[in-house]
This record gives structure tokens, sequence and C-alpha cells, in this order.
């Protein structure tokens, strides 16, 4: 039996990072049209590249999601697959995996397939496929369904919020107001926001300069769930030393088992844009 494990590419966890001598993993990767241009979002996209042409390009720019057909692909390679796609709230991509799911069980019946809504992205989801890793790598009777169970109320107990400095893309797709973005921007003020338990946005706080929005992040956190010895994913947009500072605060600040720091992949960073910050716990 072949345990997989597939992920869309808003989870900002490359395969070429995965290891695992009894699991597979694949990420079925988003498209990103920015003007005439596409770009893949695949473990070869160079993140700087597509920043540069979005700040480029004057019309706003837009995502795709994958097909059914790629999930599809994706999931004809395991015995028992486990996906995990950005919520559905943001995306279409839940259903298209829910339809390649359908594709696949019409001619392999035997197959045992689990899509779940992160009902967020970025690090969130990472942290969802480590635990599925693990449950995996220790399970030695077949137990699908009681692993699915597991990683349901895992994934209903994961929180995410970001902060972000860069409001050009939003700006361009009619989501803020120039004047508002150029202010914000221009006092330095970070917005904060979080999703909601729906996947969902909600501006959460808005702080004005890095300790005072490491703070709040921190503060949103603690408020959000008990942190005791949870697992932290902080995902960056060309933003390491924003991430390592925001680490520290939250060592500092907050009970956590761990702070890990990922660069994002094209889907985040076509909305974090430079300097967003996710945070997954």
């Amino acid at each position: 039996m072949t345990w997989d494990i597939v992920s869309d590419s808003s989870c900002d966890l490359r395969m070429a990072s995965f290891e695992s001598g009894r699991v597979r993993f694949e990420t079925v990767p988003l498209r990103l049209q920015v003007g005439e241009r596409e770009f893949l979002d695949n473990d070869d996209l160079v993140v700087p590249d597509l920043l540069d042409a979005m700040n480029q390009e004057k019309s706003a720019s837009s995502t795709a999601c994958p097909s059914p057909a790629a999930f599809a692909r994706a999931f004809e390679a395991g015995d028992c697959t486990v996906c995990f796609t950005i919520s559905s709230n943001l995306s279409g991509t839940y259903n298209a995996a829910v339809m390649g799911r359908e594709m696949v069980l019409e001619e392999h019946p035997e197959k045992k397939i689990c899509v779940i809504d992160s009902k967020s992205t970025a690090g969130a989801m990472v942290l969802l496929i480590r635990k599925a890793k693990e449950l995996m790598e220790a399970d030695e009777t077949g137990d699908f369904e009681g692993i699915c169970d597991q990683l349901r109320l895992y994934q209903a107990a994961l929180r995410t919020c970001f902060t972000l400095e860069n409001f050009d893309n939003l700006i361009k797709n009619g989501r803020m107001r120039p004047l508002v973005g150029t202010l914000l921007h221009s006092l330095g003020i970070h917005v904060i926001a979080d999703a909601t338990p729906h996947g969902t946005i909600h501006v959460a706080d808005k702080a004005r300069g890095e300790v005072k929005t490491y703070k709040a992040i921190t503060a949103l956190m603690k408020s959000s769930k008990d942190c005791t010895g949870a697992e932290v994913v902080i995902s960056h947009c060309e933003n390491m030393a924003g991430a390592l500072k925001l680490k520290q605060q939250i060592l500092e600040d907050l009970p956590v088992k761990s702070v890990d720091v990922l660069p994002c992949r094209g889907l985040t960073s076509f909305y974090a844009m430079e300097k967003g910050l996710i945070v997954g716990y």
C-alpha cells in the first residue's frame, strides 16, 4: 500500500524539501497571470521574477486554480491519498480537487482519496502536511479513515494570521483605494489580518512600525487559541529579516514548541507581496 499527500501550491512547501521513505508528496500548481505572461507555481518558479513582473504591470493580475484533471493525475499515483487545498472561500481549487477525486474513483473504485479544505493557506497547510506525514509513517494497520479524521480535527485547531506592507496588488485588483494604500505605505502602517474558521479573511488590526506590528501579531495569536506547545510556520515574501524578528517575538511572548521560517511560493507571494509575512499555528 502506498501513501500519498497531495497539495496545491499555496502550501509554501516545495516538493524537493520533502523527505520520507514511505510517503510520497506532490504539489499541483496554480497558474499566475501577469499581463501577457503566465507563471506556473511549481518548484522552479523564481519568486523575484514574478514580483518584478507584477510591479511593472499596470493592469490587474490574476490566478487560476488547477484543473480537476491535474488533481486526478496526482491522485492516480497512490493507493491512499490525502489532499489539502487552499480555503474554498478564496479559490475554486477545493472544488477542482473534489472533481478530480470523483474522476479517479470512477476508474479506480479501490483507491482511497480524502480531500480536506484547509480553510487557510501557507504555513497552516505545511503543518497539515507534516501531521499527515507523521500519521502515515506511524501507521501499521492501514487506518485511512482514522488518519483522515485526525487530520480534520487538527485542521479545525489551526489558525492563520498575516501582515502586509505592500498594497499594490490590492489596489490593482480594486480591493483597496489608491489613496488609502499610499497613506498606509507612507506612514509605515502594517495591516494585520487573520483567517476566520470559515476560511475568509478578517482585518484584525493595524500597527505602525515593525516592533508594534510583531507585538500585535503575538497578541492576536494569544487571543485566538492556547498556543502552549504549538508548532508555528512563518512564510515570508522576500523578507527573511522580518521573519526572524517575528520568530524571536513569538518565542519571547508565547509558549510555543517551535517556529520554522519558509519562503513564500508563487501563490502566497502574489497576495502577500514584498515583505509580507504569513503565520500558521
